[in-house]
């Protein structure tokens, strides 16, 4: 490299790296200089790379990097940020990083690059299984999401570049997910911004209206917005309480469009509340300025909420109060320290641990690894990736109610959670032996929505279990995996019983029984079906995921190709099956040819429906299907009960009165008329199809016999 390259490629290195360096300052020099060295590295790795907007690609990482200096992280989440994209993207290796950076920020990339390598599937399993991963990344190393929430931010100020339709699935994931974590670790600066970028992205014209009347109001309201300021300023200075600041609270543009579209209210309804936040030194000094702004405007009843007494499960505090102020328009106020103003606005990032190795957890930290190891305790009871995110976004949507347990322990719930949410908020053995409770002394039902305040006391049963009608009315996740985990087992036992007794029943027709079935025979069977054992091939059965009568015509067959004592199976037990009209919600009729009791026949075997029973002419089972083990010989029984519908094509000349002369005529013959769709009908003809019950073919015959009779009619035929 000539002397004149390498001056430029310098100052293009310091061009990218001053600003990061400028918010540096809160880090001693030698951090500093091992992030300047992580950042050589993250640049020379990109070095080649552009972004779509077709900026170099390190300035990506650099402004990651920047927005977590602003929150004053540590040097190995800088460095990590910086580093993020190196694994997934370049040609270095995590065994490189730990050589250069050590363990920990090896490890901390990794754990991004995971959660980044799967975001690009948008199936609702793919989305699960990233969320899944996030989860597990948390629970080793919190920064990694921290990481990754400021990636996502980064992406989403940059999002303009992209198609239309990758930028709605993002926009969408980000309000969906990101957001609702980013609160959810108090994270509120970021979880605002996700949410405005997020709804512009996905509704831009919603989002450019809403902006464009927001602004306008504010210029209407801002006398008013001065006047409470200025009133709770005079009542602050009178009483001598230190330097207290009184802010105007900026609404957020998602929160306003969320409540017009959720409480169906007007824009002028929602902007018509005003917010302001009092930040002060003391938590002491917090109740005195909530004493002071009460003399100044009288209190709304009940829209009072102490979270310096009881913190939010993310470790938010403030003093909630909601006044009437002049013209009777409700004014917002939240009071809360410098701290607590801190942690409202970066969360668990506020306080971090890794600052120093001696340091314990304080409570927001506590309460973030609480509720990931609820996460994973959440996730190990759920069936599916896709529940599991499902019932994760139910706890990403909370809004608080804190109950007391007798012993006055505080339980924090989402609003309207009952008894039963509280019993397995308290352990889940509680909420399974279940049976009453007594809510504040008073016995009350299980379904009982609780409130703020109430002392809770569980009463258990050792006969006690889990109600699946429970599922109608409980709100948290954990009760509902809970729940779920319980009943899936109970259904397990009981499918397996119903299946073999659904088995032996149809091995009788074979003069079989399942202890009859040699093991050859039944391995073989169980191999081919794909399931390891008896009891899953009985749970299947019970569940109605396979008929019970087609397994023991198969295992029959089987059976027949086994000499017995010197002798074949009797040929009767090789028959084909025989359709009584009674088989209730096993065996449906095709709607595309109708079959009736009298048509010859053939059944096909839908895989979780049953049996369908076409035509054996029907022209819509395709070929393959016919020469497949899914196809089974059947036939009608001698004696069939119940009414088959049937469509009736009726062409004729348009006469006054037609109709009912049909419908007469359709009646005489002892028929029931379930449908009419009058196809054509112009001054001279008709076509009409009339969708009857009838018993069998002759029935239907004699329909057709009573229409033809009718002079008008020029042709009857079944569709």
């Amino acid at each position: 490299m000539t002397p004149m390259r390498r001056i430029q490629t310098l100052e293009r290195r310091v061009k990218f790296f001053k600003p990061l360096k400028a918010k540096l300052d809160y880090l001693p020099e030698e951090s500093v200089e091992r992030i300047t060295q992580a950042f050589l590295v993250a640049e020379e790795a990109h070095k080649k790379q552009m972004r779509h907007s077709g900026l170099p690609y390190i300035t990506h990482p650099v402004a990651v990097a920047c927005l977590l200096a602003d929150m004053h992280m540590d040097m190995q989440t800088i460095m990590a940020a910086l580093l993020h994209d190196v694994i997934e993207d370049t040609s270095v290796s995590k065994l490189d990083l730990t050589k250069l950076f050590g363990q920990v920020v090896a490890d901390l990339v990794d754990g991004v690059s995971k959660l980044t390598r799967i975001e690009t599937q948008s199936k609702v399993e793919a989305q699960a299984e990233n969320f899944h991963k996030m989860v597990m990344a948390m629970s080793k190393d919190i920064r990694v999401v921290i990481i990754k929430l400021n990636d996502r931010l980064h992406n989403m100020r940059t999002l303009g570049v992209l198609r239309p339709d990758k930028r709605c699935r993002i926009a969408k994931e980000t309000l969906e997910i990101y957001a609702p974590i980013a609160a959810r670790l108090g994270m509120h600066e970021i979880s605002n911004e996700l949410q405005n970028l997020g709804f512009a992205a996905l509704y831009p014209e919603r989002s450019r209206v809403l902006e464009n009347a927001i602004r306008r109001a504010l210029g209407s309201q801002k006398k008013i917005i001065n006047l409470v300021k200025k009133t709770l300023i005079d009542t602050l200075s009178h009483h001598h309480l230190g330097h207290c600041q009184v802010i105007g609270r900026q609404k957020n543009l998602y929160s306003i469009y969320k409540k017009m579209r959720v409480h169906g209210l007007s824009f002028k309804e929602v902007t018509d509340v005003y917010g302001f936040r009092i930040i002060t030194d003391s938590a002491d000094t917090c109740y005195r300025i909530l004493g002071l702004v009460h003399s100044a405007y009288k209190p709304l009843p009940e829209r009072f909420k102490d979270y310096v007494a009881i913190p939010k499960a993310n470790g938010y505090q403030a003093l909630h109060t909601t006044l009437f102020g002049p013209f009777g328009i409700p004014i917002e106020v939240q009071i809360r320290t410098r701290d607590m103003d801190r942690i409202a606005n970066t969360g668990i990032a506020a306080h971090w641990l890794y600052k120093s190795d001696n340091k314990a957890p304080d409570e927001a930290q506590l309460r973030a690894q609480q509720w990931v190891q609820n996460l994973l305790e959440l996730q190990k009871k759920t069936g599916s990736s896709a529940e599991f995110i499902e019932n994760v976004k139910i706890d990403l949507f909370p809004d608080e109610v804190y109950v007391f347990t007798p012993q006055g322990d505080i339980k924090e719930l989402p609003k309207g959670s009952t008894v039963i949410d509280f019993a397995y908020m308290v352990h889940t053995d509680v909420g399974n032996a279940c049976v009453a409770a007594r809510v504040d002394r008073n016995l009350a039902p299980l379904s009982t929505i609780l409130s703020s305040g109430q002392t809770v006391e569980i009463i258990t049963s050792g006969t006690g279990h889990p109600h699946p009608g429970w599922l109608d009315f409980i709100v948290t996740a954990r009760a509902r995996s809970a729940i779920r985990h319980y009943l899936k087992g109970q259904k397990r036992s009981q499918s397996v019983a119903l299946g073999k007794e659904l088995l032996e029943k149809s091995l009788e027709r074979f003069s079989l029984s399942v202890r009859k079935i040699p093991n050859k025979v039944m391995q073989a069977f169980l191999q081919e079906a794909k399931l390891e054992n008896l009891d899953d091939l009985y749970e299947e059965l019970g569940l109605g995921n396979r008929m019970a009568m087609f397994v023991a015509h198969q295992m029959a067959n089987e059976f027949a190709n086994i000499k017995k004592k010197g002798k074949a199976i009797e040929a009767a037990a090789l028959k084909p099956m025989m359709i009584k009209g009674t088989e209730g919600m096993v065996v449906h009729f095709a709607s595309c040819c109708h079959p009736i009791p009298g048509d010859p026949i053939i059944g096909i075997l839908m895989a979780g429906q049953g049996l369908l029973v076409h035509l054996r002419d029907c022209k819509r089972i395709p070929k393959q299907q016919r020469n497949s083990d899914q196809c089974i010989p059947i036939s009608w029984a001698k004696t069939v009960e119940g009414l088959f519908l049937i469509p009736l094509l009726v062409v004729g000349v348009n006469r006054h009165g037609v109709l009912v002369k049909l419908a007469q005529a359709i009646s005489d013959a002892n028929s029931n008329i379930d449908d009419i769709d009058v196809v054509e009908r112009d001054m001279h003809h008709y076509s009409i199809v009339f969708k009857i019950q009838v018993s069998d073919r002759k029935h239907l015959a004699d329909v057709m016999r009573n229409l033809h009779r009718i002079k008008s009619v020029l042709k009857v035929v079944r569709k």
